[in-house]
């Protein structure tokens, strides 16, 4: 009864062009207990199993789409806005649920609700209206990237103080350090071990047996993460972002997808069953409310995170107009409140009649948020419009990155990832190893060195690393060679990590033997046993990191052997990480027709750049990746080119591009081997007095120089006969690796 009335009810949504979602709860509706003319669904008890578990494989899905390493490249923009937005909102939707009279759990999960916006619903606006080739179209990706991990992290948060029924500073505190940890955690153990181990059994898998194995590994981290006091959700986002690292990552997504798509179903359907239409009429006010909220608070938050993060009023504008929704999460949220039983049974179709509404208003507000921009202009005082604009620029004044903020950075991540894996074997001997020496040997003094030397030993590549490994970087051979002026705060950081390390063993040994015996006799006995096999320690935990960070990169590794640029729209608008919002240009991939009119043609024949102003950072062909192509190499069918531009030159050069008699057919895709980095004309980089065409910076990069910032003036594009002068800001697109190099060296 479920699915035949989905299908029937989606069906006629696909037919009307409206999210499968709001089919889904119709189609709940039609088959609850609310609505007396239709067959009802009686056995609600199996359909909220099924409905519990179609959430754990939406966000194991929505895990394969996101990976870690994808949060940490949106960028300072995206996230700037999304943290302004999401505070902001929750915020607001608590009081604005005390306001109404409803209790503080009901208010709190409200504002968790309106936290997160509808990336279903952005991406068939954007579709339908053609402005994925605007510049402000990644900042919204990029915010929804951070959104997805923030509401999980939210609804841990919601569901510890569901569980408390309390709001303490400090237990809030020490759940989001112990989140933080175990997250850690998991993803550098699945990251050393899941990889590896997909790849040895590739072989052996078809898409029967990693369909099977999928599936037990995220129900498998789901159990880990209730045992540890966690949602399943969490357990199951955080091995979809784990197995999104690698290599099998496509062919997961799309084995589990029809599973997905099936108790997704069930799951929507279930949320329209809680719906009672009476309640909704009655309840009218508040939807009313909310829908308000939702559109005038996400629109003024986000347009003002987005003003705060450095963007033009007009993309600010734009951003906010595009995230005035509430998205499915919403549902899910609601659904964790009301299986805790802490929220009223209103709240559901009060959320269901917001995100009607707003998913209906979301296509015009895009439409209208260029010409709502123009009106704000009219509108407001001239000095503000040019103070914002102003404060755009000025934030957007590029410093290179100092070789300090580079030492600092890997000496963090050095303490952190080795702190946290120290910790986590701390735990497993004192509350897995210890236990099972009790109960196999009598002696406690045997019994606790057995402990010790097995434990500290398995420890021991982690416990070195922490205090004596050193930054593999450019960077920090630069500032050791400065003894003058950098021996002293080098040896002063070295200190404290050793004394960290230092503690981390004593608490450990603590916990075996007594503090005496950890301060005066065991520390520095696994002080001098780690100096005297430094080299044999040293040689293993090199052989784990180059396992770890193989695994971790071996997604893009393969990628640049065999490159696809087939994949989805929202996964490529996430990965595109070019920027030149100094300029408002940013990079886009388009596919040259098969029937274009300019096919066979040089560059120097074609003159866009010159016609149009725009500049093409690349040329995909094949598995053929050509970096900065010259005046000589011409376009060929299906090739992919990465275009520099601003909107307006878009806007020119698109119809150009799409000359021929069919429907328009570029795409954008993301080439994660092509980037945008700025670098400073110092005495580092060695350029001052050089032109362009003579500094060697294509030959060196595989790149262009499409971008110099001189004298708070901008040059987009600039002649290669150009010289460089002393602060000169310099952008160049080209290949990563080789751009990097040139920045370190």
């Amino acid at each position: 009864m479920i699915l035949i009335t989905g299908a029937i009810t989606t069906l006629l949504f696909r037919k009307i062009k409206q999210p499968l979602v709001l089919g889904y709860i119709i189609a709940g509706l039609l088959v609850g207990s609310h609505i007396p003319i239709t067959p009802t669904v009686v056995d609600r008890a199996n359909v909220e199993i099924l409905a519990e578990i179609g959430v754990i494989f939406l966000l194991f899905s929505l895990g394969l789409e996101f990976s870690f390493k994808k949060l940490m490249r949106v960028g300072g923009a995206a996230s700037i806005t999304a943290f302004v937005e999401i505070i902001f909102i929750t915020i607001a939707g608590y009081f604005a649920g005390i306001w109404m009279g409803w209790s503080s759990m009901d208010s709190l999960f409200l504002g968790g609700m309106l936290a997160s916006s509808s990336t279903t619903i952005i991406i068939r606006a954007f579709d339908e209206l053609g402005i994925k080739t605007k510049q402000y179209a990644r900042i919204v990706f990029g915010v929804l990237v951070v959104e997805d991990i923030v509401v999980i992290l939210l609804m841990v948060l919601l569901s510890t103080a569901a569980v408390s029924q309390q709001f303490q500073g400090t237990e809030l505190v020490l759940t989001v350090l112990k989140l933080l940890f175990f997250l850690a955690l998991w993803f550098l153990a699945g990251i050393f071990l899941l990889p590896t181990f997909l790849k040895k059994a590739k072989k052996l898998m078809d898409e029967e047996t990693l369909l099977i194995l999928s599936i037990g590994l995220c129900l498998g981290m789901v159990v880990v993460a209730t045992q540890v006091g966690f949602s399943a959700e969490l357990g199951a986002f955080i091995m979809g972002s784990i197995m999104a690292e690698t290599t099998a990552a496509e062919r997961v997504e799309h084995v589990i997808k029809p599973v997905k798509d099936l108790f997704g179903a069930v799951f929507f359907v279930s949320v329209g069953m809680l719906i009672d239409p009476k309640t909704i009429l009655q309840y009218g006010g508040p939807v009313l409310i909310i829908t308000l909220l939702t559109l005038l608070g996400k629109f003024l938050s986000t347009t003002m995170g987005a003003l705060l993060s450095g963007q033009p009023l007009k993309q600010s504008v734009q951003v906010g107009m595009s995230m005035a929704q509430i998205g499915e999460f919403a549902f899910i949220v609601a659904t964790l409140g009301l299986s805790l039983g802490v929220i009223s049974d209103f709240l559901f179709p009060v959320a269901v009649g917001v995100s009607a509404i707003t998913t209906f208003t979301t296509p015009y507000m895009i439409k209208f948020s260029e010409p709502f921009y123009n009106f704000i202009v009219k509108i407001l005082p001239e000095k503000w419009v040019v103070g914002l604009n102003r404060y755009s620029r000025s934030t957007q004044n590029i410093q290179a990155e100092s070789s300090w903020k580079i030492v600092i950075k890997s000496y963090a991540t050095i303490a952190v990832t080795n702190g946290i894996i120290i910790s986590a074997l701390m735990l497993l001997s004192i509350n897995f190893l210890m236990p099972f020496l009790r109960s196999h040997v009598a002696d406690e003094m045997t019994r606790s060195i057995i402990g010790l030397v097995v434990s500290l030993g398995i420890a021991s590549p982690f416990v070195w690393a922490l205090m004596a490994k050193k930054p593999d970087t450019v960077a920090y051979k630069e500032l050791w060679i400065d003894t003058k002026y950098n021996h002293g705060p080098l040896l002063i950081i070295e200190i404290i990590r050793n004394l960290l390390g230092v503690i981390l063993v004593s608490i450990w040994v603590d916990r075996l033997f007594s503090a005496n015996v950890a301060i005066l006799v065991a520390v520095p006995i696994i002080i001098v046993v780690m100096v005297l096999f430094s080299n044999r320690i040293q040689s293993f935990y090199q052989r784990i990191e180059g396992r770890f960070l193989t695994n971790l990169n071996e997604r893009e590794a393969a990628a640049e052997v065999v490159s696809s640029l087939s994949g989805d729209t929202f996964r490529n608008h996430f990965n595109n990480q070019t920027d030149l919002s100094p300029w408002d240009a940013h990079m886009v991939d388009l596919r040259v027709n098969q029937q274009a009119e300019y096919i066979g043609k040089t560059l120097v024949e074609l003159a866009w750049r010159e016609k149009y102003g725009i500049n093409i950072a690349y040329i995909k062909r094949g598995n053929m990746l050509i970096y900065a192509p010259g005046r000589n190499n011409k376009l060929l069918p299906f090739d992919h080119i990465g275009v520099i531009a601003t909107d307006d030159q878009m806007q020119m050069f698109k119809p150009v591009f799409d000359t021929t008699d069919g429907e328009p057919r570029g795409t954008e895709n993301d080439v994660e081997d092509v980037i945008l980095q700025k670098i400073v004309v110092d005495e580092h980089t060695k350029l001052k007095g050089l032109t362009i065409r003579s500094s060697g910076i294509r030959e060196r990069t595989n790149g262009l120089v499409v971008g110099i910032e001189r004298n708070k003036k901008r040059i987009l594009n600039p002649d290669s006969t150009m010289v460089f002068e002393w602060d000169d800001v310099v952008w160049i697109v080209g290949e990563r690796v080789k751009i990097q190099k040139l920045v370190t060296v």
